[in-house]
């Protein structure tokens, strides 16, 4: 392989300079379901709670992160986290835990303490590899000296040859560690990690009747063809759950997934049940939202039905950037809103060779890896896959893209919930400990690095109370919002006869749910003579954050026409507070404290499919690279050629960032 191969990280060099993966699916992947084809496919276990002392019949938000990996990652554990799942639900709960690197006697250099602890959380490793993974890092086992598990190790590659082809394949094998000799190692070893995740779960897990934190048992589906990003987060609502996770080796399809899920949980008669959440699919090459079946015939009504029951959410912020939507003038689904451009990743679409400057080339013009940054799709992202679900919609009568929002960290620190701007340590270990691993620039083959990542966000569950059962319902019914990190709270109901004076309302909850529904809900059928829907939003300020700047609302709608989108402003302006970069301090004139406004939606055609959701933007602030600049007091003029701080002098970064929240929609949909 060339050097210009070695510098891409894992999977990306692989899919990037060639698979020598076997085209055809060696025996030994199914070695789990030959060992246990004849115990049951679920575990049950008693899930039982005693009543909250504290339960609102109005629900109340709680925050978490649902997307989370420790050292039984095969990548967290190549950068060198070593941390578990149970250390990571201890740092959900207010903890501190230790970050690579370590010193000569395994103790921790650098260590990390959230502010608040968070309500919930999942941690989702991955399930490719965890028994590899684990083997790899355990002295003495019958693998750990291979080249291998020396690879996982000591390197940043990810265990390239044996880890990341099977990922980037689209007939993935086991690595060879785990076949021939290996296989009934592998597959006790595989029992053991599972039961370890769903252990620290249940030890987590806050059955009194207190109801301080909660847990989930998770995992996360990998599924990489050619280096693009199918990823899904898998969410068990209890303690009933697969006798083993579903990785892309044994389903390497989403269709598959979606089959083992329902094999495996949903239609096995037992309290099993599960959703799917994928995620970050800014990087997905125009796959992750294609409305075709994996032999490429468009969905009907019932497979698009069967999508939208299985993945009701998606993850539409984490530390790899924004998926919301992306501006710009190559695509019809680009859009002409400058809050798109935040937190992302790659320049905008290119509508010709390099035009206009700085722009990433569409993956469907001029082919890359988009887990790389290489290209970019405006398909990819949640608003115009939403405006895709509605088009859907009017062809079969079901909407596959019928997605509520949630936001996540992708932690491989084992940190859950680890957001803030401020003294940010990262979230791959060793890869990014150092100022100057944080601010290395593009190039060499590295077309995306951590300086262009964030924090990360959170998700918030609307519900009656913090147990299982009442936050895994809240994202069934998607009344579920993303945050890019703030803890600002936000209501969102529509409906058709909410009153224009419902902001000043005590009971505006209460009202809002009684004629109308809340985000993530379809309204009901439309009154006879009844006219345009009305909107309710109301947010307040996290109290550590920023004051609110403005609350929007984003339309999509699909008509005769095709598909289209709008942004209405509802409350507040673009106006008002900026920052200096030198200090961090804000000036000019704050937003406010609180923000609610009720808009009727002035262009509605009761004969268009639609969508709304709020889009609430807190005044700016600096950026995480901005804080970590000025904490070194770089001196640009005597920064040597070539130094990765010159990112703190030539503008190449925002100093900035706009902290914000996102709803989940409200949809309305016609009589066909």
């Amino acid at each position: 392989m060339s050097d210009k191969c070695f510098a891409l990280s894992g999977m990306l060099a692989l899919a990037a300079c060639g698979s020598t993966t076997p085209s055809r699916r060696d025996a030994a992947a199914d070695v789990v379901d030959a060992a246990e084809a004849d115990l049951p496919r679920v575990v049950v276990r008693p899930d039982t709670h005693v009543a909250c002392r504290r339960r609102s019949a109005l629900r109340e938000p709680f925050f978490g992160d649902l997307h989370v990996h420790t050292g039984l990652s095969f990548d967290a554990a190549s950068w060198g986290t070593r941390a578990r799942p149970a250390d990571a639900y201890r740092f959900a709960r207010g903890e501190s835990v230790g970050l690579a690197p370590y010193d000569a006697d395994g103790r921790a250099t650098r260590s990390a303490r959230l502010t608040r602890p968070l309500d919930f959380t999942a941690v989702t490793e991955h399930s490719e590899f965890l028994a590899e993974t684990d083997l790899c890092n355990t002295p003495g086992s019958a693998v750990y000296d291979t080249r291998t598990c020396r690879e996982q190790r000591e390197t940043r590659l990810v265990a390239a040859t044996d880890y990341a082809l099977p990922l980037s394949s689209r007939t993935p094998v086991r690595p060879t560690i785990c076949r021939e000799d290996n296989t009934e190692l592998c597959a006790r070893q595989l029992r053991t990690v599972w039961e370890e995740v769903q252990q620290a779960a249940e030890d987590a897990y806050d059955r009194s009747d207190e109801c301080r934190f909660t847990s989930f048992v998770g995992y996360e589906w990998t599924g990489s063809p050619g280096g693009n990003n199918l990823h899904r987060n898998i969410i068990f609502r209890n303690a009933s759950v697969p006798r083993s996770p579903t990785s892309y080796i044994e389903a390497p399809t989403p269709d598959q997934l979606w089959t083992a899920l329902e094999r495996d949980c949903l239609a096995t008669g037992t309290p099993c049940d599960v959703l799917g959440i994928p995620h970050n699919s800014n990087q997905s090459a125009g796959l992750m939202f294609a409305a075709t079946t994996e032999d490429g015939r468009p969905y009907d009504a019932a497979f698009a039905a069967r999508r939208a029951r299985l993945e009701p959410l998606v993850e539409v912020y984490q530390h790899k950037g924004s998926s919301e939507c992306i501006p710009g003038a190559a695509s019809l689904l680009a859009s002409e809103d400058e809050a798109c451009r935040f937190e992302q990743l790659t320049g905008v679409p290119c509508v010709s060779p390099g035009v206009p400057a700085g722009c990433t080339p569409l993956c469907t013009v001029a082919g890359g890896i988009a887990l790389a940054g290489a290209c970019v799709e405006p398909a990819d992202f949640v608003r115009p896959a939403l405006r895709r679900g509605l088009a859907e919609y009017l062809r079969t009568g079901a909407d596959p893209f019928h997605l509520g929002f949630i936001a996540s960290t992708d932690t491989h620190n084992a940190t859950p919930g680890l957001v803030e701007e401020e003294a940010w340590p990262g979230h791959a270990a060793r890869g990014d400990d150092t100022p100057e691993g944080m601010l290395t620039p593009e190039g060499n083959g590295r077309p995306i690095t951590v300086r262009l990542n964030s924090p990360g966000g959170l998700a918030v569950l609307w519900a009656e109370e913090n147990t299982r059962d009442a936050l895994f319902a809240a994202m069934r019914r998607r009344e579920a919002y993303a945050t890019s990190g703030t803890r600002v709270v936000v209501r969102f109901f529509g409906g058709w006869s909410l009153p224009d004076a419902l902001c000043d309302a005590r009971d505006l909850a209460a009202q809002g749910y009684a004629m109308g529904v809340p985000m993530g809900g379809d309204l009901p059928a439309r009154p006879a003579g009844g006219g345009a829907p009305a909107f309710v939003v109301s947010a307040l300020r996290d109290a550590m954050g920023s004051p609110l700047q403005r609350i929007e609302i984003v339309k999509g709608w699909a008509d005769g026409g095709g598909t289209h989108e709008r942004v209405y402003r509802v409350d507040g302006d673009a106006a008002g507070a900026t920052v200096d970069p030198a200090t961090c301090t804000a000036r000019g004139t704050p937003g406010a404290a609180a923000r609610c406004g009720v808009w009727r939606d002035p262009d509605f055609d009761p004969a268009a499919a639609a969508f709304w959701y709020a889009r609430v933007l807190e005044d700016p602030t600096c950026r995480w690279s901005r804080r970590l600049c000025n904490g070194l007091r770089v001196d640009c003029a005597r920064l040597p050629a070539g130094s990765p701080l010159a990112a703190c002098c030539d503008g190449s970064l925002p100093d900035t960032v706009q902290e914000r929240a996102w709803t989940s929609p409200i949809w309305y949909l016609p009589p066909r």
